[in-house]
């Protein structure tokens, strides 16, 4: 699977993570220091040839209703200016409650003190884990979905088959006993019997 970079979008830090190339470890990264927003693009599409990134994922934060507020739309500009200095495919993924997590794993691994780079850093694995799992899930939907077809299609052919022998065996079957014995028997019979009948009287 290509590496994914994925993008924790902030006005002041950008949180990054990458993917490794069997698309099941996500990796953090330094977080971007952003000291003039028009530059951030640019250091992310830098930063994704670096590391031979395929994609960019960049986290969409969603209000909790679902609706898109201030923040998704920066981020949906971001992420707009992104793709267009990069040229490479740019993704969006809701990042509801990756900070959350981030501080909760931060808090739970006993690092009180990290600062806010740590849980921007936190927050773009979170991301990242969250979309390669929906990659597996879709891929693994998507084998199981063509194993059925084709199991199917194995059951379509296997019927085909049993049918065309049942009707093979009916014909021959059929053809071979009724048609032939019934015909060669009352046919010599009665033909015996007429021509022994006819020539009777005639002898001395």
């Amino acid at each position: 699977m290509p590496r994914i970079l994925a993008v924790d979008w902030g006005a002041r830090r950008i949180g990054l993570a990458v993917s490794d190339p069997t698309g099941t470890i996500a990796s953090g990264l330094p977080t971007l220091m952003v000291t003039k927003p028009s530059e951030a693009p640019r250091r992310v599409a830098e930063l994704a040839q670096e590391l031979e990134a395929e994609s960019i994922l960049v986290g969409l934060p969603l209000l909790l209703s679902g609706a898109r507020g201030e923040a998704a739309q920066a981020a949906e500009a971001f992420a707009q200016a992104v793709r267009a200095v990069s040229a490479l495919p740019v993704v969006m993924h809701d990042e509801r409650l990756t900070s959350a997590l981030s501080q909760r794993r931060i808090h739970e691994s006993g690092g009180k003190r990290k600062g806010k780079a740590a849980v921007d850093q936190g927050a773009a694995i979170a991301l990242l884990e969250s979309w390669l799992q929906r990659l597996d899930a879709q891929a693994r939907f998507a084998r199981e979905h063509a194993a059925s077809a084709g199991e199917k299609v194995g059951q379509g052919g296997a019927q085909d088959t049993g049918a065309g022998g049942a009707d093979g065996a009916g014909t021959s079957a059929a053809d071979g006993v009724g048609t032939s014995p019934a015909d060669g028997a009352s046919t010599s019979a009665a033909d015996g019997a007429s021509d022994s009948g006819a020539g009777g009287p005639e002898l001395p």
